[in-house]
């Protein structure tokens, strides 16, 4: 089947979301996500530790990424880094205007 979209859209009816996860494609081994944050994203606290390796590009907007080992990266748009799994990390910080437009890839990708 074929399926079209566009990484730019605003799904409807998010507006005071914080954070809005889309799946573009899902099958056993891999998972591609379309993620939007609006600018009041914050985690304190939380800490992801995912089961899979986590590639992601920053599509539009800029944020901070912390690392449980201290690490802090900033991404601005076009920026991606490869997450290792069980790599315990948050996002600090994103982007109000623009809002942050993410691509992620879940899977074993080493």
């Amino acid at each position: 089947m074929i399926t079209k979209g566009n990484i730019f859209s605003k799904p409807e009816n998010t507006k005071d979301v914080p954070e809005v996860f889309e799946t573009i494609f899902k099958n056993r081994d891999i998972l591609i996500e379309r993620i939007i944050t609006n600018g009041s994203l914050k985690t304190p606290g939380k800490w992801y530790d995912q089961d899979k390796d986590e590639w992601v590009i920053l599509i539009q907007g800029s944020a901070i990424i912390e690392f449980k080992s201290g690490e802090i990266i900033n991404l601005k748009t076009g920026d991606y880094i490869l997450i290792p799994a069980h790599t315990k990390h948050r996002v600090t910080q994103t982007s109000e205007n623009p809002n942050c437009i993410w691509l992620t890839i879940h899977g074993n990708l080493k």
